[in-house]
């Protein structure tokens, strides 16, 4: 797969369909509640999505039977909307793609459900951070491992583990692009960064270990051991000097 330089036109574009993902996620951060229902926060991000002239990304995307991934507690991504009730103390994860004129922005963050424990609040700020401290490093002349690097040493010094199995990626004119953007250092170095590529940057951080499996739904991604997840993504964009933060609301 090509590793796709953005034009101007085609950043701004991108930046629409990040601002409508933003949207969409504020919507559904209003709507998490104790009783609230998967299926009910799903709806609330694809109405939002196509109010404003978009599509959701994921809907049949590979199949995928849903059009948002949400996912709870040990539940780390790819999760399906059903009729579940939140219950207070869950953390739930809302991953949302959107394509908006041929363009596509990838976003996702994890929301607390009433009141939670100390230690998973802890737990979801160090994805934030992760996030934060990669995406520093995403600047013209760096490579993907620096990106890498900076998210796994923040989350391995808080006492969490990063996720393997998954990881970052290109998006703008595809859903997924290369690069891919791992959120540990493997044994490559990864390509080096230029101006106009975008970003999905995508901690995934396990309180415990790093190990994942699949459940027979044959999409939804859980921790091993049981234990929490935390997720945050934004699609950001190299440039010449700061990485800027494509999907954001707009004024």
């Amino acid at each position: 797969m090509a590793v796709y330089l953005k034009n101007p036109r085609e950043v701004e574009g991108i930046r629409r369909a990040g601002s409508v993902a933003a949207g969409a996620l504020k919507a559904a951060a209003a709507a998490v509640a104790p009783g609230a229902t998967l299926i009910e926060l799903e709806r609330v991000c694809v109405d939002h999505i196509r109010a404003n002239g978009a599509e959701p990304t994921f809907l049949g995307y590979r199949g995928f039977p849903g059009a948002v991934c949400v996912s709870v507690n040990e539940e780390v991504v790819h999760g399906i909307a059903g009729s579940r009730a939140l219950a207070e103390g869950d953390i739930v994860k809302i991953d949302v793609g959107v394509t908006k004129d041929g363009l596509i922005a990838d976003m996702a963050r994890t929301f607390a459900v009433g009141r939670v424990s100390a230690e998973v609040r802890t737990l979801m700020l160090a994805a934030e951070e992760s996030f934060s401290a990669g995406m520093a490093q995403a600047r013209a002349g760096r490579r993907v491992s620096d990106i890498s690097r900076a998210i796994e040493e923040h989350v391995v010094a808080r006492g969490y583990s990063v996720v393997r199995e998954l990881c970052g990626h290109g998006v703008g004119i595809e859903l997924h692009e290369e690069p891919g953007v791992p959120n540990f250092v493997g044994r490559h170095r990864g390509i080096e960064l230029r101006p106009g590529m975008t970003l999905a940057i995508e901690p995934m951080v396990n309180m415990g270990g790093f190990e994942v499996r699949t459940l027979e739904n044959g999409w939804t991604v859980v921790a091993a051991d049981g234990r929490p997840s935390a997720h945050y993504e934004n699609t950001v964009l190299v440039t010449g000097g700061e990485p800027e933060i494509l999907t954001r609301a707009q004024d």
